[in-house]
């Protein structure tokens, strides 16, 4: 049963609809020496260490109206980062007609609305190909709430807040909350696809794929970058300084690793070495 801000429905206690997202990027770089890989995970894990990660989600909470509870925070050694951050509920006082709307949602400039308790984490996945000079940092970000809003709204400020070269996000309403009757509602808010939550100035960057079943409540949008510039997957050295056949064979193995990435499977080029 699908709800609008015009179609109140009094409920039986409170909203305990769980409403999740799941936002995946990556970013992918070649690099041509043992000590560039290096510098470039280390480069990696200063860009998105455990204090710079704890803002981006707190500012998560802000946008989305969640009181923070708690912090865990954690470098890891040799590599990457993982933030935790629970939150609680504020006093919801009238549900804002933008909570239902499906369009992105804002920057920090602005709060939208108060929620029930939630949780908002990140983990981070620097790694390098033990062979063929790629290097490939992912970040894993879910933020899970209970209540009138839906995550998704926090989803433009996700975007914007790392430089991507593919992302996966998934989204899943699970539960049920009920009316005064005892009827069970499975959603209360329309949903059409997750692309209708990034700006239409995002999305012009990027090939998107969309997989739904809505029956289930379940939606998944992958995105990967049209533009190829060789210099903007180059660590340490830019492609003038490379000869055509080596900026071919680098081409082939960036776009490759992009490949397998976005479709989540392995593809042989032809490269055995």
């Amino acid at each position: 049963m699908k709800i609008t801000p015009e179609q109140r429905i009094t409920l039986h206690e409170f909203n305990n609809l769980t409403k999740s997202l799941s936002f995946n990027m990556y970013d992918i770089c070649y690099t041509k020496t043992k000590e560039e890989r290096e510098a470039y995970i280390d480069y990696i894990d200063e860009q998105y260490n455990a204090d710079r990660l704890t803002k981006i989600l707190t500012t998560v909470a802000d946008l989305i109206g969640a009181h923070v509870l708690n912090v865990a925070k954690q470098d890891y050694v040799p590599q990457g980062a993982s933030v935790t951050v629970l939150v609680s509920e504020g006093p919801v006082v009238e549900v804002p007609n933008e909570s239902y709307e499906e369009s992105p949602g804002p920057l920090p400039d602005n709060v939208v609305v108060q929620l029930d308790k939630s949780h908002i984490t990140v983990h981070t996945y620097p790694e390098y190909h033990p062979v063929e000079g790629i290097s490939t940092f992912r970040a894993d970000i879910d933020v899970s709430t209970c209540g009138e809003i839906s995550p998704l709204k926090a989803l433009n400020y996700l975007i914007h807040s790392f430089e991507t070269d593919i992302m996966t996000m998934d989204y899943r309403v699970r539960g049920f909350t009920r009316d005064i009757n005892g009827n069970k509602l499975f959603i209360d808010h329309d949903i059409n696809s997750i692309q209708n939550y990034i700006p239409e100035d995002v999305k012009s960057l990027y090939d998107m794929i969309d997989v739904n079943i809505y029956q289930e409540n379940i939606f998944h949008t992958k995105c990967r970058l049209k533009d190829f510039d060789l210099n903007n997957y180059l660590f340490g050295f830019s492609k003038e300084s490379l000869n055509d056949d080596e900026r071919y064979e680098i081409t082939e193995k960036l776009t490759n690793e992009m490949d397998e990435i976005f479709y989540g499977k392995n593809i042989n080029f032809g490269h055995n070495d």
